[in-house]
């Protein structure tokens, strides 16, 4: 029996791989630079951080900054108020997303392009910040934690990519066949369709959880009321205000700028690592997602 023939790479395959591992490697480092940079200055001496010493490995390594992010009251409430905000928003993300994309995706349903082309023109054109604050003002959510849930409660294109993927991945047939078996609508979207569509319910909650983890516009928009703030406008607060009020005002005003330097990558990096660990969990469905929202539907 004869070996199989191997077939020979030439020259150009050659420098072509070469010049795509090569531009890989580049982004790969522009990416992971700053992150490792924020956590190594996170644990190392401010003063060197402010000096430029750090570049890679952290230097003269201390948990100053750590200790007193865990002693902040203003961090431990933000953070209990975007965990909320992120489990309760994204609650409701889902649901109201299931409850518009379903029905839009059934071929039986009357005028549903018609109705998709009035919520696809919400995504170029809105009411504007005025009145979208003065209809929340209106509706009585102005300071409280409503405001940052009830107007976002469903983005048009996470509808459009759920619709499409209950359009594309489920059989039409397979729905025909359970009504015919005497399946209502709510027993066929819940013991049939959701099961199915684990994969567009993960990528979902995803987008919708890291947008809410992320949001701080909102939250300086509506809120007033310290106690309701959200881990990134916490955040935004150190940032911009040399965390003087995160830390003891005994101590001098040359170690008080030197811890803030150091606090402010300690936050960023405690801010971000929910995100970070939950990532893995759905990262198999991210690209099946994202393919899904390229095709026209």
């Amino acid at each position: 029996m004869s070996k199989p023939s191997t077939i020979k790479r030439t020259s150009d395959e050659w420098v072509f791989d070469v010049i795509i591992y090569a531009v890989a490697a580049i982004i790969i480092l522009i990416v992971l630079y700053p992150l490792i940079f924020i956590v190594s200055a996170s644990f190392s001496d401010p003063a060197r951080v402010l000096n430029g010493e750090v570049w890679l490995l952290p230097k003269s390594v201390t948990l100053d900054a750590y200790t007193n992010i865990l002693h902040n009251d203003k961090i431990w409430i933000g953070y209990r108020n975007t965990i909320f905000y992120t489990i309760v928003g994204t609650v409701i993300n889902i649901i109201m997303t299931i409850l518009a994309a379903y029905p839009l995706s059934r071929p039986d349903l009357p005028g549903r392009n018609t109705i998709m082309v009035f919520i696809t023109l919400t995504m170029f054109f809105s009411g504007g910040l005025i009145p979208t604050y003065l209809l929340v003002k209106d509706l009585g959510m102005v300071d409280t934690m409503w405001a940052l849930i009830v107007p976002g409660a469903i983005a048009t294109y996470n509808l459009i990519v759920m619709r499409t993927y209950f359009q594309s991945s489920i059989p039409w047939e397979l729905q025909e066949a359970a009504h015919i078996d005497g399946c209502s609508n709510w027993r066929l979207l819940l013991s049939i369709i959701l099961p199915l569509s684990k994969p567009i319910l993960a990528v979902m909650v995803l987008f919708y959880a890291v947008g809410h983890w992320n949001s701080f516009f909102n939250a300086l928009i509506y809120i007033r009321n310290e106690n309701l703030h959200p881990l990134q406008l916490v955040l935004r607060e150190i940032l911009l205000i040399s965390q003087s009020d995160a830390v003891d005002g005994s101590i001098g005003l040359e170690d008080k700028i030197l811890l803030a330097e150091s606090i402010k990558y300690a936050v960023i990096i405690v801010s971000s690592l929910p995100v970070l660990l939950m990532y893995p969990f759905v990262q198999r469905h991210f690209v099946k997602g994202v393919m899904i929202g390229s095709i026209k539907g």
